[in-house]
């Protein structure tokens, strides 16, 4: 019988060993940590009964993933739950732009900039199963929608600040810009407007739900959609080299391309080991995850009932911001992401304690504590804020890194968004899963299409695999 080991339980971990059991491969996916999950795991971070996500924690890519919904989790108890709104970028004036599944809304929010959003965004939503499709496979391939991929991507080369010029005021501004800074890096570089393209996209079509329960729920269903499938999951083993698994005839490496080097040691090719060692990392998060009583005391009325939040004002501010973390300076003011998971999922409180998840971009492998840097934000668009909080729990860069080791110096993308490595991730290659080596490939978010909660880069990896065999 065919068999394989997955080292990493991370989605994409996850994934491929479950591409891999569909075919009836004896799959064992080997985990370091005493739990399952990688960047998708819930803790009781702060209080007993209070719920908070140890990393990922809003699941734009989930709800969209082509591989996630053909599994039918819900069999196995996931379930996405939305807020009101999807996201809220807060202003000083008082003013927010929003991004929710009722386009309309959004509309609303922007003003004079209503047309230029719906122009921008409206074809784009309705042909996103389209784009999908294409950009959640490997780069090198056959289009199936070439002409929308090729409208997308023209879009997408464009830099981040250039699309922002569509805008006239500051809320359509800003909250295009605040998407487009999840890919932690310069606004002003080619494909750095991809990112921010693709989210808002898919948060018009689907939303950024989150998971009941926590995100923890994501890892748990595909856990027993693997046992279900005949798949094993062992925790507490960490693999340091490829001689400690046997000879399995298949080896999917969830991991850092760091990793990949020591554990494959000499086996892999001169080339690939440099190309691997080669790979860059980019800006960290400092988190922060706060109890609080009852709710936080924005200003603006939209944030209050929004499921995520961008703190870092105007535009012009985030991209100062942004191009600042990436020099290794840490800004006065840097960009907060925010996540009230609670309002769509009060199954994460206790009584009236709710919890409240928070992280800042910082340089990598950044050693100071930013955790004022994260409350000075929230207060200057939620005044009082500071009275609410019960109790405090705190991640440095390096303290992410130690709790995943994918995460190199806090980097929890796997990897800086360049233009290169967005487009030709990990390494230049026709395939970028194979790794030279008989039947060891890369499955984690180091590969196409990068980070996410959609399992996407295992998945394309165990196609590899499969056609390998």
């Amino acid at each position: 019988m065919t068999s394989a080991v997955v080292v990493g339980s991370g989605p994409n971990g996850l994934a491929a060993a479950i591409r891999l059991a569909q075919e009836g491969i004896a799959v064992t996916v080997l985990e370091g940590y005493d739990r399952p999950g990688g960047g998708t795991r819930t803790s009781e971070l702060t209080l007993p009964g209070v719920l908070h996500d140890d990393c990922a924690a809003f699941h734009p890519t989930g709800v969209i993933s082509p591989f996630l919904a053909s599994l039918g989790l819900e069999r196995h108890g996931l379930e996405w739950l939305w807020p009101e709104i999807d996201l809220a970028h807060p202003l000083d004036d008082g003013r927010a732009g929003v991004l929710s599944r009722d386009f309309d809304r959004t509309l609303d929010s922007l003003g004079s900039d209503a047309t230029a959003w719906r122009k921008l965004f409206g074809p784009m939503t309705e042909n996103l199963d389209d784009i999908v499709s294409e950009i959640f496979r490997p780069v090198v391939h056959v289009p199936a929608h070439p002409i929308t991929l090729t409208r997308f991507g023209l879009r997408a080369l464009m830099p981040a600040t250039w699309t922002a010029r569509r805008f006239k005021d500051d809320p359509a501004r800003a909250l295009y810009m605040g998407v487009a800074a999840h890919a932690f890096g310069k606004l002003t570089t080619p494909l750095s407007g991809s990112v921010g393209l693709m989210l808002s996209a898919a948060g018009h079509k689907a939303g950024w739900p989150v998971a009941k329960g926590g995100t923890q729920s994501i890892t748990n269903a595909m856990i027993s959609e693997l046992e279900a499938l005949g798949g094993v999951v062992k925790t507490g083993v960490t693999v340091t080299s490829l001689h400690e698994l046997g000879a399995p005839d298949i080896v999917m490496l969830d991991t850092a391309p760091d990793a990949v080097v020591r554990i494959v040691g000499d086996r892999l090719p001169g080339r690939v080991r440099r190309q691997l060692t080669r790979y860059t990392y980019g800006p960290a998060v400092h988190k922060v995850d706060f109890a609080i009583d009852g709710d936080v005391p924005w200003t603006n009325a939209d944030a209050r009932v929004a499921g995520t939040l961008h703190l870092n004002g105007k535009a012009e501010e985030i991209v100062a911001a942004e191009a600042a973390t990436a020099r290794g300076e840490l800004p006065d003011r840097p960009f907060v992401l925010i996540g009230q998971q609670y309002l769509a999922d009060p199954s994460r409180s206790a009584g009236n304690i709710n919890p409240l998840w928070a992280y800042a971009h910082v340089p990598h492998n950044y050693q100071g504590d930013a955790t004022e840097h994260v409350i000075g934000q929230i207060e200057r668009f939620a005044p009082g804020f500071r009275d609410t909080i019960v109790a405090t729990s705190t991640r440095n860069a390096p303290e992410m890194a130690a709790y995943n080791p994918n995460y190199v110096g806090g980097d929890i993308g796997t990897g800086a968004n360049t233009a290169k490595q967005i487009a030709l991730r990990p390494r230049f290659a026709l395939n970028p899963y194979k790794l030279g080596v008989k039947g060891v490939y890369l499955c984690s978010s180091a590969t196409p299409p990068g980070a996410g909660v959609h399992g996407m880069c295992g998945y394309n990896a165990a196609q590899t695999a499969l056609a390998k065999l």
